[in-house]
């Protein structure tokens, strides 16, 4: 896969801020849909047209030190892996995007890839997801109806108990202003924790605006609430103020809490560098015929600007359960999912968009995937702190190990290329199962 990127001015937010674009010639490989039935073979896909993918981030890069921004990536032109591999299947043409079907992965292909087909369908009745995100998407609720019941998934709703949504005091009325970029990736939150944990509760905790203080107070407030597992899609520049943030935000023993790598390529990110959470960094997903799996992953890469984040964190200290040498304090990631626009994934939107379907990527799908796995494996024991349990797995078949690819040029060669084994980008692996997650 070549790739290449740029920047460009997109649609203004309610900030009028600019945000920044990237674009990808995916060239074409051996990829079926599931559901499609028909195998696509590498010697027909390699001799299809490429098609360049280009997409936008959802909220502009943070400006100042304590300020966050989301991770989402919605794609705005070009074929999907997913539209490619559907039209190969059905011997047409691919089609662009548009907003009358999805585009990207749904719940069943996600499923699939992570080996959660059989638990999804079984397990996650009284478990809490809660998604942490900044301002008020005021369409999340019927949104996310529309999104679970196109894909056939039970109703999460208010009225069922299933869906709750509150201010970072937990305030169901006193809820922050509206953000359309940020409304995006609640969407994008939302419907991932939906797709990979279809009977758990969502709680979304809206946080008054995007620094680190009151995002971490949404996080506080989502424990509060009961959740045991609390989804970060967000992440800015390290400071030193990282350590308190850590024991005033972060420290919830007993709570899996996962955060975005980053989609700017090699380099730490805040909160991912938390020694107490789980940092999730990204990968390119592909249907495979060539593989048990049915699937192969890479590191997410379109430059060394963009791409998964991973590397070694400035201030905070390495966790007992990290053992590699690269990095003398806090090693990123510790696990990955699926985060490349290429390959992302389906997601329904209706707020400063026209209503319908849009595929995202970014390390923003990846953390809600992570959290919700979580929740499938079941409530963590008092005291423990789930960003340890992938490492007791690791190397087991538990996780899918990630050995191709790069997110960037580093000196500790592991810390930015994938490996047998332990890497920067995607951690110990993907998810096979829930196995990795559990106590």
């Amino acid at each position: 896969m070549r790739i290449t990127s740029s920047d460009r001015a997109s649609r203004s937010t309610r900030s009028g801020r600019l945000r920044r674009t990237g674009s990808v010639a995916l060239a074409g490989a051996a990829l079926v849909l599931a559901g499609f039935g028909t195998a696509v073979h590498a010697d027909a896909a390699a001799s299809a047209t490429s098609s360049k993918v280009t997409w936008t981030r959802a909220c502009a890069t943070p400006s100042k030190a304590g300020e966050m921004a989301c991770k989402a990536l919605r794609v705005t032109g070009g074929i999907t892996a997913f539209q490619k591999a559907k039209a190969d299947a059905e011997g047409v043409a691919p089609k662009a995007a548009d907003a009358a079907s999805p585009s990207g992965y749904g719940p069943s292909d996600l499923q699939s890839a992570y080996g959660l087909t059989a638990a999804a369908a079984a397990k996650g009745s009284g478990e809490t997801i809660a998604i942490v995100d900044a301002y008020n998407d005021p369409n999340a609720e019927s949104d996310l109806a529309a999104y679970r019941s196109y894909y056939g998934l039970p109703a999460c709703t208010t009225t069922n108990g299933c869906f709750r949504k509150v201010g970072q005091t937990g305030s169901t009325t006193s809820l922050p202003s509206s953000d359309a970029g940020w409304s995006e990736e609640i969407s994008l939150d939302l419907d991932m924790a939906s797709a990979i944990c279809p009977k758990c509760n969502i709680t979304l905790v809206e946080a008054k605006s995007a620094t680190m203080a009151n995002l971490g107070t949404a996080v506080n407030e989502a424990v509060k609430l009961g959740a045991k597992f609390v989804s970060n899609s967000y992440g800015g520049s390290e400071s030193s103020s990282d350590t308190t943030y850590d024991s005033s935000y972060f420290n919830h023993p007993g709570v899996a809490i996962t955060v975005s790598a980053g989609d700017s390529g090699y380099g730490a990110e805040y909160p991912a560098a938390s020694r107490y959470v789980t940092a999730v960094g990204g990968t390119a997903l592909s249907k495979s015929t060539s593989t048990s799996r049915g699937w192969t992953e890479s590191v997410w890469k379109t430059s060394s600007t963009e791409g998964t984040g991973s590397g070694c964190s400035a201030y905070d200290a390495k966790p007992t359960w990290q053992t590699d040498t690269g990095c003398a304090k806090r090693t990123i990631a510790d696990v990955a999912a699926v985060a490349d626009p290429a390959t992302g994934v389906s997601v329904y939107d209706s707020y400063g968009v026209t209503a319908g379907w849009y595929t995202f990527g970014g390390t923003s799908a990846a953390s809600p995937i992570i959290a919700s796995v979580y929740a499938l494996a079941g409530t963590p024991s008092s005291g423990s702190y789930p960003a340890k349990f992938p490492y007791n797995a690791a190397g087991t078949s538990a996780l899918n190990d990630v050995t191709s690819g790069n997110n960037g040029s580093c000196t500790t060669t592991y810390l930015c290329t994938a490996r047998s084994g332990y890497d920067g980008p995607t951690g110990w692996g993907t998810p096979e199962g829930v196995a990795a997650f559990t106590g």
